[in-house]
């Protein structure tokens, strides 16, 4: 049990790429975009991942790349302050393991940290899947055909690893009736420096945040019950501009900017929920097995945490993939699901669809800057109540490897 697929070379798909290699598995890496992906939206970033990154060396990288905000603010129609917090709650909550940044940022970071040996495929994504007793027949949509003794799906809440193994993502995904888009721009004419704007009306949210380089993140959540995104750019930026439509704040500047931008995230808000986790040689991890919903803030944190376990567990299991599977699953589930229900809960947070909701959205937040109310409000949505096993296995199979040598992770 040696040669593995991963699919998705996002998160989880570099993540489980490098903790595999150390435990002597030869991981290729299959992603459907031409390149890295640039650009996205923002992440928060704490709890196990951030344990995680630690244990990859990665902590002095990811703070000289990320953002140390030190304020959340809800802004009116006039962009005076209505409600809001500084981010020593999050330090208080996290003991100050706790950073800002592009999505894309880490998984850079994350891609750069597995070793030049890995095989990577750009613009190619797996087309057919068929299990074998002794492995997994896959045909690539320009590679070809090829085998591996496990396939790995990492692709994200739309994984084809899931739809072609488990079945349709229907069957799968639970809607939670929001759409999500951002995009970034240069030299807009306004920053607020490691501060987080919001603006909110009825059932929407515009966010703005100040990035390196000269850059502004937007970021928009509307309600969506629809659930149909369009597939175009020029679709894309014509669904936005109706749900915005009238809306006050710095909207005529933001849909001007929208207008000249060429690269714009478009999803719905969504989780995927399923009753297991892996199909014979095929497993998922990450938002391809359990989307959280990126609402969640813990979608790239959990997606490390899924690929970490699932390397522990093939590691510690010797090549039995089955028994690895099963303990990986058995040791991630529970805390998944508590997960994706405290998602569930702050969903509406982001654009409350009544008036009523936005002013109570308001006063918990103003209520979360007392000492001590923000660990009663969020404190149990915030700690990772999990513990991380410390794996160890062995590198037999490593030339730089000797008889004896040991990893531990």
């Amino acid at each position: 049990m040696k040669t593995v697929l991963i699919s998705g070379a996002g998160i989880a798909g570099p993540t489980l790429a490098y903790w595999l290699e150390r435990a002597g598995y030869v991981p290729t890496l299959v992603e459907r975009a031409p390149a890295l992906r640039r650009g996205g939206y923002v992440i928060d970033f704490w709890g196990l991942g951030y344990d995680i990154a630690e244990r990859m060396g990665l902590l002095p990288a990811i703070d000289r790349t990320g953002y140390h905000v030190r304020d959340l603010r809800i802004v009116g129609d006039d962009g005076r302050r209505v409600a809001g917090f500084g981010t020593r709650v999050f330090d208080e909550l996290t003991g100050g393991r706790f950073i800002t940044l592009a999505r894309s940022d880490l998984s850079r970071l994350l891609y750069d940290r597995m070793s030049d040996s890995a095989e990577v495929v750009f613009d190619d994504e797996i087309v057919a899947l068929e299990e074998r007793a002794d492995h997994v027949g896959v045909r690539l949509l320009r590679g070809g055909e090829r085998r591996f003794d496990l396939v790995v799906g990492a692709d994200g809440l739309h994984s084809s690893v899931r739809r072609l193994a488990f079945g349709p993502q229907s069957a799968f995904e639970r809607r939670l009736g929001y759409g999500v888009a951002a995009f970034e721009i240069h030299d807009y004419d306004r920053r607020d420096e490691n501060t987080y704007l919001m603006y909110t009306e009825r059932g929407r949210m515009i966010g703005r945040f100040a990035l390196h380089g000269g850059r502004t993140l937007f970021l928009f959540i509307f309600a969506d019950d629809t659930g149909l995104g369009p597939a175009t750019l020029a679709d894309q930026k014509a669904t936005l501009r109706d749900a915005y439509r009238g809306a006050r704040w710095e909207w005529p500047q933001i849909a001007s900017a929208l207008d000249r931008c060429d690269d714009l995230y478009f999803d719905r808000v969504s989780q995927i929920k399923m009753d297991i986790w892996s199909k014979g040689r095929i497993a998922l991890i990450g938002d391809a097995a359990f989307c959280v919903s990126l609402v969640a803030g813990q979608g790239s944190a959990l997606a490390m945490i899924s690929a970490y376990v699932l390397a522990g567990e093939l590691a510690r299991a010797d090549g039995r993939y089955r028994d690895a599977f099963n303990a990986y699953e058995a040791r991630l589930r529970s805390y998944i699901e508590a997960k994706q229900r405290g998602a569930a809960r702050f969903a509406a947070a982001f654009a409350p669809r009544t008036s009523y909701g936005l002013w109570f959205r308001n006063q918990v937040i103003r209520a979360c800057s007392w000492p001590g109310a923000a660990r009663l409000m969020v404190g149990r949505d915030i700690t990772d109540r999990l513990d991380l096993p410390d794996y160890r296995c062995d590198r037999r199979d490593t030339a730089s490897a000797g008889p004896a040598a040991t990893s531990r992770f």
